[in-house]
């Protein structure tokens, strides 16, 4: 008799365990798998492999508890657009519902070169053209992702006007990312789709879809290669960024074979490499795109299996962490890398050319590292953080590696921005009663200087300044949203634009450091 895998045992037995508790302990729905059709798989997809929703399968909830899972169906997960369902289902029924999504998929599906290389499609309609159908400013263009709607509008950064509006992937998920001179962007959604777009015609020119389950993506200095990082499959795929075909894929497995998910991927131009953060293993991957990769002992070159075949080379180099680091935030020289946990407190410092952790941050109330600014401030440089769980912006000192304050605010904030022409740090408060707030920290007194109420009882978040740093562009998140833009040194509003909880804008120039 043919023995089936552990991991199919395990989810038979959790559905017979489910069946069970309904048989004897509800009557509201006979099968789980029923209802989650009904109230999820709009979100998550049909087949729990995720859609503007992410995985519901153990893969992804694995630090999740039965409880904690029922919990989040009954309350919704702020400030994500999961909603609450304590008024549609009883607390016995979430319950139920949890240990259906703790079951075990029976089968993943593959997702390597051949099914990347068939998903590409290509705009036929598309027609390169020599310059910008547009007159503005190309450093002042400004990209705004309405998340609700899955469009992105182009943004003139002078006069405030819509330029076109596209449609993008289903869950644009990670800032979309340039080609080095700005005229191409690259949008990711969470089910894995990479679009290709030029900004100068105005016009999509393809897609393909590189993962199942994917969290963003990055682009070397050059603009020749993409990295996808995924969590399902637990790979990082390379693309090219020419045409969107396959290079490579690293499947992701810690040094004791411990398969991970990517958490991110980042793009280091001095060192002309990819770093991961790995969800599951305590390590830090380097992936190098370059010609001539520094050499380490451990450096090995990694093809993907199969025959040889005339392909680029991608060469990997692992870091040891003392602990899981899945947000990560880099110091200007790129020689080190800050790391936090998302499930606990403070971090760590790496140096990326000794591949060592060289300190540890204290950075008590989950950082948000991610969101980080950094500047420079009598003759020392300054890295200051929000942090998700406290009240606070945290202030590092980028040679110590100490906390020089932490700095008191409304709430937990998410978002954090600045510009060089700007003497303030600008931090939303995105959680809490006071999601309304946006703090304007002044960089050299290190003190809130100012608070902006944009739209009372409204949440808003995500600040983006123009090229030049004269005008703040806040958003909104509401359903009836808006972009509003502020007037960055007398604090007053300038417009208003009109949109669908528009979270993220990126500006060109700001963007590419130019």
């Amino acid at each position: 008799m043919t023995r089936r895998p552990l991991t199919l045992r395990i989810g038979i037995a959790l559905q017979l365990i489910g069946a069970s508790i309904l048989m004897f302990g509800s009557a509201a729905w006979a099968d789980p798998a029923a209802h989650y059709r009904e109230k999820c798989a709009q979100c998550h997809g049909a087949d729990r492999l995720g859609d503007t929703g992410p995985a519901l399968i153990p893969q992804t909830l694995r630090r999740m508890g039965g409880p904690k899972i029922a919990n989040m169906i009954l309350q919704g997960r702020p400030p994500t657009e999961m909603p609450a369902f304590a008024d549609q289902i009883s607390a016995e029924d979430a319950n139920l519902l949890a240990v259906f999504l703790k079951t075990p998929l029976e089968r993943i599906p593959p997702w390597g070169e051949d099914q990347i290389q068939a998903s590409r499609t290509f705009n036929e309609d598309y027609v390169a053209v020599e310059a910008p159908v547009w007159p503005s400013d190309p450093k002042n263009i400004t990209l705004v992702v309405e998340t609700d709607v899955h469009y992105i509008s182009v943004l003139d950064g002078d006069s405030f006007e819509v330029l076109t509006r596209f449609e993008a992937p289903f869950a644009v998920h990670g800032a979309p990312k340039l080609s080095p001179d700005g005229r191409y962007v690259y949008v990711m959604s969470r089910d894995g789709w990479v679009q290709k777009y030029d900004l100068w015609a105005l016009r999509e020119i393809g897609r393909v879809r590189a993962g199942l389950n994917s969290r963003n993506i990055a682009i070397s200095h050059d603009g020749k290669w993409l990295a996808v990082a995924n969590y399902l499959p637990g790979t990082l795929t390379i693309l090219s960024s020419e045409d969107l075909s396959f290079a490579a894929i690293h499947q992701i497995n810690g040094k004791d074979g411990t398969p991970s998910r990517v958490s991110a991927v980042y793009t280091t131009p001095p060192r002309e490499s990819f770093i991961l953060a790995l969800k599951d293993v305590p390590e830090i991957w380097e992936v190098f795109y370059g010609a001539k990769p520094p050499f380490y002992g451990f450096v090995h070159d990694y093809r993907d299996e199969g025959p040889p075949r005339e392909t680029k080379s991608f060469p990997m180099r692992r870091i040891t962490t003392r602990g899981l680091l899945d947000d990560f935030y880099f110091d200007p020289t790129y020689e080190y890398v800050l790391g936090a946990s998302g499930n606990g407190d403070g971090g760590a410092v790496i140096d990326l050319v000794i591949g060592q952790t060289v300190a540890d941050l204290e950075l008590p109330g989950r950082p948000r590292l991610g969101s980080a600014v950094t500047w420079k401030q009598d003759g020392r440089t300054l890295i200051a953080t929000p942090h998700l769980k406290d009240n606070t912006v945290s202030v590092i000192d980028a040679k110590s590696w100490k906390t020089v304050k932490r700095i008191k605010t409304q709430g937990p904030g998410f978002f954090m921005r600045s510009h060089q022409n700007s003497p303030h740090l600008w931090g939303d408060v995105f959680f809490g009663p006071n999601k309304d707030v946006v703090h304007l920290i002044d960089k050299k007194s290190l003190e809130i200087a100012h608070t902006l109420r944009p739209v009372p009882g409204a949440a808003v978040g995500h600040i983006e300044f123009t090229h030049d740093g004269s005008h703040a562009l806040v958003s909104v998140w509401e359903d009836d949203g808006a972009v509003i833009v502020y007037d960055a040194k007398t604090l007053e509003e300038v417009t208003r634009l009109p949109m669908r909880k528009p979270l993220g804008k990126y500006n060109i120039g700001n963007r590419l450091g130019q």
